[in-house]
């Protein structure tokens, strides 16, 4: 099979240090296996990304030497394949919508008998407030516009390799590490998944779906065998590996890299425009300079 990366950034602003850390060592592990690197513009939300940055992008790589074959996969030109598996898992009964606001499930997750919130790879886990065990959503037509959330504990129950119950186990392989050093074969089980990752959202109203469904549908079409990215997705890479399970499509295989930070610890974001790779280059960096500043 042949070795396939990807590298798929978001056109919501310029390509910075961590960027490049992360585009370079996925393109040289692809050229040092014989194989290649793809390049995914990962535009779903519509109301953040501009041309002009996904210009850029292709830009900034070109003059980092990375190449890839063309044209670019665009994960808004892929709406419809979203839309039909958030019909098909509709129609499993593991979705159900969700009118919460952000505000909501803070308030809820703070209630006096939950006690602190409980923090996940999305940010504060879903306290299922808009969860119904009496109605089968199978039976209702698929709510068009609407927040979906799914249903982690149904999956839990579905999914796994055979052990009893919520001992039901997933497992990847990961040849980077983890925020904790995590490496070599990575096991959890369901219950794992439903106390520290919960109902996460499938679908957003206003994009009609989300980074964990489009990431996973994506890397199956493109038949991506490998994934490098930062730490700060190791534990996005469950959710993944569950969807993946749920939908019959192949695991690949993880790289977690560590994060490029600043000179107080803080890690790169776009905003920080002083770092961004066409500054370096407009001032005369090469790619070999940029190499160098990411310890590559």
């Amino acid at each position: 099979m042949a070795h396939l990366e990807r590298f798929a950034p978001s056109p919501t602003g310029p390509l910075h240090l961590g960027h490049a850390f992360s585009a370079l060592t996925a393109y040289d592990s692809a050229v040092k296996n014989g194989g290649e690197l793809l390049l995914r513009i990962e535009d779903i939300d519509q109301s953040r990304c501009r041309p002009k940055w996904e210009a850029q992008i292709l830009d900034d790589l070109a003059w980092l030497g990375i190449r890839w074959p063309t044209p670019a996969l665009k994960q808004s030109e892929r709406l419809p394949a979203y839309l039909e598996t958030l019909k098909t898992l509709w129609h499993r009964d593991v979705l159900y919508p969700c009118k919460c606001t952000r505000k909501d499930i803070r308030a809820a997750a703070q209630a006096p008998q939950e006690g602190a919130p409980m923090l996940g790879p999305d940010g504060v886990i879903y306290p299922r407030t808009c969860f119904s065990q009496s109605s089968y959503m199978a039976d209702l037509p698929f709510p068009a516009d609407q927040t979906l959330r799914l249903d982690m504990e149904k999956c839990g129950m579905m999914l796994g390799e055979p052990r009893p119950h919520w001992q039901r186990y997933f497992s990847f392989v990961e040849t980077g590490q983890g925020p904790n050093g995590e490496t070599g074969l990575i096991e959890f089980t369901a219950n794992d998944a439903i106390e520290t990752i919960g109902d996460i959202v499938l679908a957003r109203r206003d994009m009609g779906t989300s980074y964990h469904l489009s990431v996973v549908l994506d890397d199956a079409f493109q038949r991506v065998t490998h994934v490098t990215r930062g730490q700060d997705l190791f534990e996005a890479t469950k959710i993944h590996v569950i969807l993946q399970k749920l939908l019959g499509l192949p695991t690949p295989i993880y790289h977690h890299h560590a994060l490029i930070r600043d000179e107080n610890g803080k890690r790169l974001a776009k905003r920080d425009d002083a770092r961004a790779l066409s500054k370096y280059c407009s001032e005369g960096a090469t790619p070999e300079d940029v190499r160098r500043m990411v310890g590559l």
